[in-house]
């Protein structure tokens, strides 16, 4: 069997949360697209998330698979049943001590994944960053393990330039912005910024971790990346020539999916219907709705949500903001103004739960997209040419906010001046009012969407056939092919 005629195996082990997972289902579609053989591998809640959607890849003809973990929640100290990120509602236990949990509960998956990869013997296998236990399994077999970040080059690059030269150390207080050294484009940010990758205090295990994943990484064969070359192409040039990193970028992932179920399904069932939501967004004209929404694990407290609503009733903007909270059976909803839904009835809809993202943001009439800069929404809304609100809250999302505001200059700040998790800082209505309406509508609002639609044309064309990202991807799986033949001979 020669390297052209061997269908490529490829196993895709997703770190379980939604912000992980949905472009890792993408990325095996895209595979499967390619004619690679791809199987899934996760636990049985995250399973049923996007059961229906590998069902109709099935359907369609693509080869994609799903084998089942089971999740040690008890052994690590978590509630049974709590296989994914997003099942943690509280803030107060979203936090590092549940990371390193999930990271120890997942690494406990390494005997099983090789019984796995001794039986079915994939060609590669595309693990999450946070399991370096994944290269080691692999390695075992003399299978090339390629790590996912689920972020893009520019925050890559930036944390690194962090590690290796230290800037924060060069700043008296947590507040003073220094440079970070190396990093091109003269990028300025704050130690209350980055404290979730510099705090001393961060814990032992958590710190561990970190120094795990980084290591793992080193040894690896290289990153995918679910970005495009025009994009960050300084920052691509960067992670490979100067950081000497080997690595693909074959994004936007989301492009995979062509018709309204594929988008509406997306990572989860909607809590609205699609079409419902799509004859609202009908009755609108373009760019003339904002798309407000802090991604899948995010949870403010009720007096924050507040001061969200009276800040988009005073913006005068039509909106959509989606909201992790339910009606509870008294319909008591003490995080609203009193007789806010009826009298923003036409102007605005309020989605509780999981939004089809991805169908809303596509949409002509969405003109603005308030985001927390997670980095699969951020592309997202790029690949969609809208500007953005940017409300980074934790992790590598300030980096995604200075690529937004600063590189590509498609966004403006709501002020965040802190990292503090799941919790976000308090920011009151007034600059909400002030960054959504600067967002909409204006000079500097046209002159941020007109460069928005040109990069949301250039993300659309490098997926197509002779796109930098196609490419990139074709290149891959040649390589791997290759790979798989010069072994079997």
């Amino acid at each position: 069997m020669d390297s052209e005629s061997h269908q490529l195996h490829m196993f895709f082990i997703p770190f379980l949360a939604p912000g992980h997972m949905i472009p890792a289902v993408d990325m095996a579609k895209m595979f499967a697209m390619r004619g690679a053989q791809t199987t899934i591998i996760t636990t049985p809640f995250n399973a049923s998330l996007f059961s229906n959607t590998i069902q109709r890849c099935n359907n369609s003809g693509l080869d994609i698979d799903i084998k089942v973990l089971q999740f040690p929640c008890v052994e690590v100290g978590l509630p049974e049943g709590c296989e994914n990120l997003d099942l943690i509602t509280t803030p107060k236990e979203a936090n590092r001590e549940v990371v390193v949990k999930f990271c120890k509960g997942a690494a406990m998956l390494q005997e099983p994944l090789e019984q796995l990869l001794q039986e079915l013997k994939p060609d590669c296998i595309v693990a999450d960053i946070f399991f370096p236990w994944a290269f080691y399994a692999a390695d075992k077999f003399g299978i090339p393990r390629l790590v996912f970040h689920g972020t893009c080059f520019f925050s890559i690059c930036g944390l690194e330039c962090i590690r290796l030269y230290e800037p924060q150390k060069k700043v008296e207080s947590d507040s003073e912005p220094f440079v970070v050294t190396n990093l091109p484009g003269d990028i300025k940010l704050t130690r209350n910024l980055l404290s979730d990758f510099i705090d001393q205090r961060a814990g032992a295990d958590f710190t561990q971790l970190l120094i795990e994943c980084r290591e793992s990484e080193l040894k690896s064969y290289g990153v995918v990346v679910n970005s495009f070359y025009e994009l960050e192409a300084t920052y691509a040039d960067f992670f490979r020539n100067v950081l000497g990193r080997k690595a693909w970028h074959i994004g936007p992932v989301s492009q995979c999916n062509r018709g309204t179920a594929e988008k509406a399904e997306r990572g989860n069932k909607a809590s609205i219907d699609e079409q419902e939501c799509l004859k609202w967004l009908d009755s609108k004209t373009p760019n003339s709705v904002v798309y407000v929404s802090f991604g899948s694990v995010t949870n403010f407290a009720a007096a924050q949500l507040k001061e969200i609503a009276m800040g988009l009733e005073a913006s005068g903007q039509q909106f959509i903001w989606v909201v992790r909270k339910k009606k509870n059976k008294e319909e008591n909803e003490d995080w609203l103004p009193e007789g806010f839904e009826k009298k923003m009835e036409g102007k605005g809809l309020i989605i509780r739960g999981w939004a089809p993202q991805m169908l809303i943001l596509d949409h002509e009439a969405v003109g603005g997209f308030v985001t927390h800069c997670g980095w699969n929404s951020t592309l997202e809304g790029v690949t969609a040419g809208v500007p953005m609100v940017t409300w980074p809250l934790s992790a590598e999302q300030f980096f995604n906010e200075k690529f937004v505001t600063d590189v590509l200059k498609i966004g403006i700040v709501v002020g965040i001046q802190q990292s503090v998790k799941m919790l976000g800082n308090f920011v009151k209505r007034e600059a909400i009012q002030k960054a959504v309406k600067e967002i909409m509508v204006g000079d500097r609002a046209h002159e941020m969407r007109k460069k928005a639609k040109a990069l949301g044309e250039m993300a659309k064309m490098a997926v197509e056939k002779g796109g930098s990202s196609y490419t990139d991807l074709d290149d891959l799986i040649a390589e791997l092919r290759l790979r798989r033949h010069s072994a079997l001979n």
